[in-house]
């Protein structure tokens, strides 16, 4: 499974990225707002961190201005996913730009038949919102289980389910049992990955011991 982080922050990127655990970035309007940066300036210099996807995601909503942003988005740089809804008028300006080259993320998916809609108008990446869904009480892995069985059912289908709007760690577990290609995660998300009770138990033990003995190994 491919980790990609769900912020538009530098710093937080930058620190992530260093792990070499880092495969992609994404990002949205309301993660923009929260960084206070120019827009394009700022997805430049993130894709100037990561060598992976960095999705960038349009402001309109119409088919027109969504297809000139999009186009003007690919421009930045090769490694650029264009971030469109899931809405017809951006399911059409993800045909036309991926029939061009572009990779293309379809955001806000609810459903197994929009991820249906997404597949076949050549989708990079299909984002469907797992936490969201949760929010609802509705089971949000379950959509992701319908998804990839689906894809799976049809080898011309070649988009990659992107899980979104994740909470905590079993929704990526659960994700990657199920097959989802990619996790898009919230930092804070990531470095809870790392800790478990026993971990910090079992150092504890081990640097306690080691101060008894008395040696050093430098």
């Amino acid at each position: 499974m491919k980790f990609f982080v769900d912020t538009a922050d530098l710093d937080e990127i930058k620190d992530l990225a260093s792990t070499g655990m880092l495969d992609g970035v994404t990002t949205n309007p309301s993660l923009i707002k929260k960084a206070g940066k120019e827009f394009i300036p700022l997805i430049e210099d993130i894709c100037k961190i990561i060598d992976g996807p960095v999705s960038a995601e349009v402001a309109s909503t119409d088919y027109e201005t969504m297809l000139k942003e999009g186009k003007k988005l690919a421009k930045i740089a090769d490694n650029i996913a264009v971030k469109v809804p899931l809405t017809e008028a951006g399911l059409k300006v993800c045909k036309e730009l991926s029939d061009a080259g572009t990779m293309v993320n379809v955001t806000l998916c609810f459903s197994a038949s929009q991820a249906i809609l997404a597949a076949k108008a050549g989708a990079t990446f299909i984002s469907p919102f797992v936490g969201r869904l949760d929010d609802l009480s509705q089971d949000g892995l379950q959509l992701i289980s319908d998804i990839c069985r689906i894809y799976e059912n049809f080898p011309d289908f070649h988009t990659q389910v992107l899980v979104a709007s994740i909470r905590n760690a079993l929704h990526i577990v659960e994700s990657a049992k199920m097959g989802a290609h990619v996790a898009t995660i919230p930092p804070a998300v990531i470095r809870q990955l790392y800790h478990h009770p026993l971990t910090d138990k079992g150092l504890a033990a081990f640097v306690d011991d080691w101060a008894k003995t008395g040696q050093s190994i430098l």
